[in-house]
């Protein structure tokens, strides 16, 4: 059925509390109905913060993660900073 792989995409955003992308991020994909959880990595401990750096190639948030966590063999989407473009294009069809 089309459209039914979208529904078990996950949107998560690795955040800090002082960011102030990261709440613009969080704004965008509220407004566009995008349901998404939230990872502050002021409080997560060293390994988590290196395995989004490794992640996203990118020592900066937000970090936001669209992934089909029940099939890894599709790739992860991920969009680093604020780019309401590449947003738009990664949770397309999730709200």
């Amino acid at each position: 059925m089309e459209g039914e792989g979208a529904m078990k995409k996950t949107v998560t955003i690795y955040t800090t509390t002082t960011c102030a992308y990261c709440e613009m991020v969080k704004k965008f994909l509220t407004g566009k109905g995008v349901p998404f959880s939230v990872v502050n990595m002021d409080h997560e401990p060293s390994e988590v913060r290196q395995k989004v750096i490794e992640m996203s190639g990118a020592m900066t948030v937000p970090v936001v993660v669209v992934e089909d966590p029940e099939d890894e063999s599709i790739p992860k989407n991920i969009t680093v900073g604020w780019n309401p473009a590449k947003l738009t294009a990664a949770v397309q069809g999730l709200a």
